[in-house]
């Protein structure tokens, strides 16, 4: 089989070793040659991305940041960089590579151009006051540049259809052929199944802590459950993403934390285990691509309580492995809460079916077999091995 130079075009160096350690590793492989490039990172997230097989390339550009003249340089070094290492495929996710790294891609005569949207983000958002003057702006700004961009690609990735529609088919965008991926998977054996413990009941809530991921509903939710159930006991994990628009302030945090309604370990490493302990995932999100933490919760085997909106919708069928509450609704929420405190024999009854969920649709050699697909690779059968 012949061998192809893959470039990979991200933000977060994390990102890699994190969420494409398992498409990287099949590649090389396959005996292709992986570059990675990254605008964000430490030494030791290079050397993670090089332990990996892959070749690290860093660029410029400000994942939120709003400055055109800063966003043209990180267009121009990334057609620099292509052009030098010659790429069959450019495969870009996140919002700005998907635009910049394709226009890029596209002057730098590469043959085959990828783009792979996890989620429209903060613009593509409801709120629940409306969204603000700036934010349609942003969104509108946002939607001209995906018109730009979007003939520049062959093939575009949405993890579900939602995404699809409310952004290609509201605003006419046309240009390349589409695929639904459902999910961007999981190494499952990174998931060992477990029975919950239901004595106390732990609600766990897992993200980073934005307006948008639903923290302020939950947190409401989780005084209405005190009040009822005092005992109740609640746990967030997920650090504050300052370069987001919807980010929660830290002093708003720190007087939370004073006020000790939930246990708050902030970033942490090793999720799965803080999973293990839990009896009960909750993530009340306004919209998503398709929730990391959600599929990680069912792989090993618990409920899920989310919201209604693209994404979280595709994790949940509501009354078997799980409920599905409306977006921005605290009431219902601790509602479903309280469910489980009073029905602590449905917890495992429910994670067995979110377990199954998480085998049959989850399984990231099932992703990047049809990630292999889309870029017109040979299967990697990585399964079989």
């Amino acid at each position: 089989m012949e061998t192809k130079k893959i470039a990979l075009i991200g933000t977060t160096g994390a990102s890699f070793y994190g969420f494409r350690a398992d498409l990287i590793k099949s590649l090389i492989s396959k005996g292709h040659l992986v570059y990675a490039l990254t605008s964000e990172y430490t030494e030791q997230c290079l050397e993670k991305i090089s332990a990996l097989g892959a070749i690290p390339i860093t660029y410029q550009m400000s994942r939120g940041g709003l400055n055109p003249f800063a966003d043209i340089q990180a267009f121009l070094q990334l057609k620099k960089i292509l052009k030098s290492i010659e790429p069959d495929i450019v495969f870009s996710y996140f919002a700005k590579p998907v635009i910049y790294g394709s226009i890029a891609a596209k002057r730098a005569k590469v043959t085959q151009i990828i783009g792979m949207l996890e989620g429209l983000g903060y613009t593509f958002t409801d709120q629940p006051e409306g969204q603000t003057t700036k934010t349609k702006l942003i969104r509108y700004i946002q939607v001209l540049l995906y018109r730009f961009a979007f003939p520049c690609l062959d093939k575009m990735v949405f993890l579900n259809s939602d995404d699809q529609k409310d952004l290609i088919g509201t605003y006419h965008l046309s240009g390349p052929e589409v695929h639904i991926l459902g999910g961007i998977g999981l190494n499952l054996k990174d998931y060992r199944f477990s029975e919950a413990r239901v004595t106390p009941i732990k609600f766990l809530f897992i993200g980073r802590l934005l307006k948008e991921k639903g923290v302020f509903e939950l947190i409401q939710a989780m005084r209405l459950v005190k009040y009822k159930y005092p005992q109740a006991h609640f746990t967030i994990l997920g650090a504050i993403d300052h370069q987001n628009m919807g980010a929660l302030k830290q002093a708003e945090l720190n007087v939370l934390i004073k006020e000790e309604l939930f246990e708050y370990p902030g970033y942490v490493t090793n999720v799965n285990q803080w999973i293990t302990d839990s009896s009960v995932f909750v993530l009340p999100s306004y919209r998503e691509g398709v929730p990391r933490s959600t599929q990680e919760a069912m792989a090993i085997g618990r409920p899920v309580i989310t919201t209604d909106v693209p994404g979280c919708r595709e994790t949940v069928v509501n009354g078997l492995n799980g409920f599905l509450v409306p977006k921005w609704d605290a009431e219902a929420l601790a509602e479903k809460m309280c469910y489980f405190i009073e029905n602590p024999e449905q917890i495992n009854i429910m994670g067995l079916e979110s377990y199954k969920i998480a085998q049959e649709n989850f399984d990231v050699h099932m992703v990047n077999k049809k990630l292999f697909e889309i870029m017109g690779l040979d299967d990697i059968n990585e399964k079989n091995r």
